[in-house]
């Protein structure tokens, strides 16, 4: 936005008026000496120079403002407190998030396999179409989490709260730890919220819910 509203102003300022041919006649015939003449085609050859430059520079600004805008990866720069870093789109396996406020940060689509989650505060963080496989969230903040269609393999989920969360799509939890993790009010798919009710277990020591309970498990 702001290589934008750069471009704007610099179309928006005037230009240095423009020197033409018919300009150098009538300058030269009211010239009574070569001097004056020699002083007057020097200045329009500074107003020609000027120009060029605005017109340059204009060009320029209008170049890096297109490229940024056609470049997602360079244009965005992922939400919350770690969003000096693109997060979204990219590979972070193995990355250590542990601990970190990553309140809404967006990660969709990335490759998070082994990346570490534990304790970390994610309320309403995007994880849309992610692949979590192996990753540990234990002890995470999930509230308002977006797993939809994200691949939540083998993932560590011992004691988070993942509160309201979505997981709609082919969200899958398969071969997940749940002990103590809190579903409340998280949609899932019948065929998962059979699984897990097979392997649910524990107290979520945040909310003190039981995993079961929060399941609806039968």
């Amino acid at each position: 936005m702001a290589v934008l509203n750069i471009s704007y102003m610099c179309l928006s300022k005037p230009l240095l008026p423009k020197s033409n041919h018919s300009s150098s006649l009538h300058f030269s015939s009211s010239l009574s000496s070569p001097k004056e003449l020699k002083n007057a085609n020097v200045k329009v050859n500074e107003n020609s120079f000027g120009e060029f430059v605005a017109k340059a520079g204009f060009v320029g600004l209008l170049s890096a403002s297109l490229f940024f805008a056609s470049d997602p990866a360079l244009a965005f720069k992922g939400g919350g407190p770690y969003g000096s870093e693109v997060t979204r789109g990219q590979d972070l396996t193995g990355k250590d998030f542990s601990g970190k406020t990553l309140i809404k940060q967006d990660f969709k689509t990335s490759i998070l396999r082994q990346a570490n989650f534990k304790g970390a505060k994610l309320l309403g963080a995007s994880f849309f179409d992610a692949d979590l496989t192996g990753a540990d969230l234990s002890d995470a903040d999930l509230r308002g989490a977006d797993f939809s269609l994200a691949n939540v393999t083998k993932v560590n989920l011992t004691n988070a709260n993942l509160e309201g969360a979505l997981a709609t799509g082919n969200t899958s939890f398969k071969g997940s730890i749940i002990t103590g993790a809190d579903f409340t009010d998280v949609p899932l798919r019948g065929d998962q919220l059979e699984y897990l009710c097979k392997v649910a277990d524990g107290v979520n020591p945040t909310t003190g819910n039981e995993t079961r309970e929060t399941l609806l498990c039968r």
